[in-house]
């Protein structure tokens, strides 16, 4: 399935996108981060549900 076809909820924001960028955690590397464009841009923070770490 395309990304994006469906969307994802940014861990950020908790809104529905279809607009996003996803990761594994840069420390953990267990948990995927989804990012919509928007909270990218402004630099909103995020956190890992798996080990805590929080990002820019």
């Amino acid at each position: 399935m395309p990304k994006g076809m469906l969307g994802k909820v940014c861990v950020s924001c908790g809104r529905l996108t279809t607009d996003y960028t996803d990761f594994v955690c840069p420390v953990c590397g267990k948990t995927e981060i989804i990012r919509c464009k928007h909270c990218r841009k402004i630099a909103n923070t995020y956190m890992c549900n798996s080990c805590g770490f929080e990002g820019p």
